[in-house]
C-alpha cells in the first residue's frame, strides 16, 4: 500500500520534503507571487514619491517599487542646493514638501552643528518665505518618509529591480504586469516610469532616444554638437559661465607635452568632436553631488581611493600650471581658485558640484550607462565614484596642487552623519540625463524660448537650459577642450505638455513617464530639475487617477478635466 508506513512518520516525511523545498527553490515560490494595485511606480525618485503621495490621496491603492534601498532619487541624495529657475513656477505637491523642509529647520533642536542665526548660506533668507529651498540630504529623506507615512494606500518596497528582458507582460497595447528580478510580480490599471534611466519605458517598447539631436530637426540652435561654439555665439542669451567652463589656453591633451607621437592622456577622445549642429549619442556628464562639512567633529577627512592613478588628474596639474603661477586669474567668476560650486547647506554642510574645466564631471566615461546592464552600471557608477575620490585626495593633498588650493579644500571632507554606510558618499549617481521618450509631442528649445507653447499643460519648467560637459577633446592647436556646455537663459516660465509624458496611442495605453519625458536634449537641460519632476510625478498621477475612474487610455484623459483637477491640487499652470 502507498500509505503503509505509520501516519507520524509521513507527516514528518512531508514537513523535510517542504522545508526542503522552501529552502532550495526560493525563486520559485517567489515568482508564484502576484500583486495587484491600482497603479504601479517603478522608481522611488522625487517623482515617484510624489507620484504616490497624489495617488494615495485620490484614493488609489499604489506600489512605489525603488530598485535601491534608499526613496528620493538626487533630492535625498546630495543636491540640497535646489535648482529652481522661478520659485512662483513651482506648486503642489513640490511646495509642499520645500514648505515642510521650512517647518522642520524652524526647530531650533534641529541645528546640531550651527545655530540657525549663523546660517547665511543658500537659501538662508527663505525664513521669510513660506518653504525653504537648501537642506541636508538626511532632512529631505526624513521629510518625504513623513510624508508618505501619512498616506495608508501607498505600499514601498525597496531593492527590487525591474526584469529589463522579460519582465513586462502586455496584451497589444496595455501593460498588464511587471516582474521583479527576484520574480516578484506586480499588477496595475495604470503604470508608471518614475526611473532617471527610463528601465520600465524601455523595456515596454516605447519609442525614446539617446544623446544630441541635430539642431535641423526640430529647428533649435543650442542642441548637437558645440564644438566651435558658433550657436553659442549667436545666440544672445547665452551665460558666460558656458565659455568658462573649459580649460585654460594651451593645455596639452598629450602624455608629454606638446608630442602627439606620445599618446593621449587618460580621458581625452581621439576622435575629432563632430560639425556643430550635428546629432550624435553622447550624453552629458554624470558626477556625485558631494555632502561635505568643515566642522572638525563631523568631517572624514579625503581619502586616496584604492587603485588611485596620479596620471587620471595629469591634466588638472597642467591647468593649474598654465596659469602661471597666478591662479587667481583662471577664472573671472566664482571661486577662484578651486573647481568646485560648494554651497552652504544648514548644519555647516554643502552641496558640492562641478565647476570649471577639469571638475567632479567624468566627462566622456557615461555614455554606456543608459542602456548597460544593472552590473555594468554598477561598474560605470563605481569608476565615477573612485575618479571623484581620487580628485578630492589630489585637490586636498597633492603636492603639484598649488597650495592655496590645498590649504582650502583640505578643510572639508564628507560627512560622518550623511550616508553613513559609504564613509559619507552618496551611492546616488547624478543621472543628469539617459533614455529621453519621443512621443506625439516632444519638448524643444522653441518650448522654452515660448516660440512654441504647449496648451495641455500640466506643469511649468523654468531653469536656464543646461548642459554639462559631453566629450573631452584635442582642438586644432593640440590643446585639449571640453564639448558641450550649454547654459542658456530662459526669460519666463514655459508649459509642459501633458502629450510629453505619456507615449504614443499605438504602443502603450496605460503608461506614464515624467522623468525621461519627450524632450530634445537641450529642452531636457531646463525641464530636468527635482522641482519640476516632483511636479510631473504629481500630475501624472492624476491623471492616472481620472484615467482608472472614467475607464479611459491615458491618451483619451480629458483635458479640461485634468486641468481643474490640477488646479484643484495646487499645481501652478500659468
Amino acid at each position: 500500500m502507498i500509505f503503509s508506513k505509520p501516519i507520524s512518520i509521513v507527516k514528518n516525511t512531508f514537513s523535510l520534503w517542504f522545508i526542503y523545498f522552501i529552502i532550495l527553490c526560493p525563486i520559485s515560490t517567489s515568482a508564484q507571487i502576484i500583486q495587484s494595485y491600482d497603479v504601479v511606480i517603478y522608481g522611488g525618485t522625487s517623482a515617484g514619491v510624489s507620484a504616490a503621495i497624489q495617488c494615495s490621496r485620490m484614493g488609489k491603492k499604489v506600489i512605489l517599487i525603488e530598485p535601491t534601498n534608499r526613496m528620493g532619487g538626487l533630492t535625498t541624495g546630495g543636491l540640497g542646493k535646489t535648482d529652481i529657475g522661478n520659485k512662483q513656477a513651482i506648486g503642489g505637491l513640490a511646495r509642499e514638501f520645500y514648505q515642510n523642509i521650512k517647518r522642520y529647520y524652524l526647530k531650533p533642536e534641529n541645528w546640531i552643528w550651527e545655530k540657525r542665526e549663523d546660517y547665511t548660506g543658500v537659501g538662508y533668507n527663505t525664513f521669510n518665505e513660506d518653504a525653504m529651498w537648501a537642506f541636508e540630504p538626511s532632512v529631505a529623506l526624513k521629510v518625504f518618509l513623513e510624508m508618505v507615512k501619512n498616506e495608508s494606500s501607498i505600499h514601498i518596497v525597496y531593492n527590487q529591480r525591474l526584469n529589463r528582458k522579460t519582465g513586462v507582460k502586455k496584451e497589444k497595447q496595455v501593460i498588464k504586469s511587471i516582474q521583479m528580478e527576484s520574480g516578484q510580480i506586480y499588477q496595475g490599471k495604470m503604470f508608471m516610469d518614475c526611473t532617471y534611466e527610463g528601465d520600465l519605458m524601455a523595456a515596454s517598447g516605447v519609442s525614446y532616444t539617446l544623446g544630441r539631436e541635430a539642431n535641423s530637426q526640430y529647428g533649435e540652435s543650442l542642441n548637437g554638437v558645440q564644438a566651435n561654439n558658433v550657436s553659442l555665439t549667436l545666440h544672445n542669451k547665452i551665460s558666460r559661465n558656458a565659455i568658462h567652463h573649459n580649460f585654460i589656453e594651451g593645455v596639452s591633451p598629450y602624455l608629454v607635452k606638446g608630442n602627439p607621437k606620445s599618446g593621449l592622456l587618460p580621458f581625452v577622445r581621439a576622435e575629432k568632436p563632430g560639425i556643430d549642429g550635428q546629432a550624435d549619442h553622447k550624453i552629458q556628464a554624470y558626477c556625485y553631488r558631494m555632502t561635505l562639512t568643515n566642522h572638525p567633529e563631523n568631517r572624514i577627512p579625503f581619502k586616496k581611493p584604492f587603485g588611485y592613478k596620479e596620471l587620471e588628474y595629469e591634466l588638472l596639474f597642467r591647468n593649474y600650471e598654465a596659469a602661471k603661477g597666478d591662479i587667481r586669474n583662471m577664472y573671472n567668476y566664482g571661486d577662484p581658485l578651486v573647481p568646485w560650486i560648494n554651497s552652504a547647506m544648514p548644519n555647516r554642510k554643502t552641496d558640492t558640484n562641478n565647476q570649471k574645466g577639469f571638475s567632479t564631471d567624468f566627462i566622456g566615461q557615461n555614455y554606456r550607462y543608459p542602456e548597460a546592464s544593472y552590473d555594468e552600471r554598477l561598474k560605470i557608477a563605481a569608476l565615477h565614484k573612485k575618479y571623484q575620490q581620487g580628485l578630492m585626495w589630489t585637490l586636498s593633498y597633492h603636492p603639484r596642487i598649488p597650495k592655496q588650493v590645498r590649504d582650502v579644500v583640505s578643510q572639508w571632507g564628507t560627512c560622518k552623519d550623511e550616508f553613513i554606510t559609504d564613509g559619507g558618499w552618496t551611492d546616488q549617481l547624478y543621472i543628469r540625463e539617459a533614455r529621453r521618450m519621443v512621443s506625439d509631442y516632444v519638448m524643444t528649445q522653441r518650448n522654452c524660448e515660448a516660440m512654441d507653447v504647449a496648451q495641455d499643460v500640466i506643469g511649468l519648467g523654468a531653469y536656464q537650459m543646461d548642459s554639462h560637459p559631453i566629450q573631452r577633446y584635442v582642438d586644432v592647436n593640440g590643446f585639449v577642450k571640453n564639448e558641450g556646455n550649454v547654459e542658456a537663459h530662459v526669460d519666463a516660465p514655459f508649459p509642459i505638455s501633458y502629450k510629453s509624458i505619456i507615449p504614443k496611442k499605438s504602443e502603450i495605453t496605460n503608461l506614464f513617464i515624467p522623468v525621461c519625458l519627450s524632450s530634445s536634449h537641450i529642452a531636457y537641460g531646463s525641464i530636468r530639475m527635482e522641482p519640476v519632476f516632483m511636479v510631473l510625478g504629481q500630475s501624472a498621477a492624476i491623471a492616472a487617477s481620472i484615467a482608472i475612474d472614467k475607464n479611459v487610455q491615458t491618451q483619451e484623459v480629458s483635458y479640461p478635466e485634468l486641468r481643474a483637477a490640477l488646479i484643484k491640487n495646487n499645481q501652478i499652470l500659468k
